[in-house]
């Protein structure tokens, strides 16, 4: 193998390290604005806020809580035994069709087809759910 060929090789070990590393520490792919993340969350406000159940449960505290866990909340037993914890992978997947990824969910929301947008929503709540009126 030539010079070159070895750090093709090398640049593509790499580069596979990276996104693997990004995967495993719950990244959401894509970077998001939270600014722009803000202004998507207000679609979910029909059903959810931050700090207190509606139709859906609260946000405060999302990342790395076990879905269908937040007590006193109903929740779909497709959601209760679905296994998911959430953090930017699992809520990137979820967002983008959430009867998809858990048949049965009483989520009926279509999901957020353009991947920005669902990055730009989980750089917000990754912020808001630790922040603000979450804090307390």
């Amino acid at each position: 193998m030539t010079r070159r060929g070895r750090a093709a090789g090398l640049g593509v070990a790499l580069c596979v390290l990276v996104v693997a590393a990004a995967v495993a520490a719950g990244a959401a792919p894509g970077v998001g604005d939270p600014a722009r993340g803000e202004a998507i969350y207000a679609r979910c406000q029909a059903c959810h806020a931050l700090a207190y159940d509606r139709t859906g449960p609260h946000h405060c505290g999302l990342f790395g809580r076990r879905a269908g866990s937040v007590p006193g909340f109903t929740y779909s037993p497709a959601m209760v035994r679905s296994g998911i914890v959430w953090n930017g992978s699992t809520l990137d997947r979820f967002l983008t069709n959430p009867t998809r990824m858990v048949p049965g969910t009483l989520m009926g929301y279509a999901g957020i087809a353009d991947p920005q947008e669902r990055a730009d929503l989980i750089a917000w709540l990754r912020q808001a759910t630790v922040s603000g009126e979450c804090a307390h």
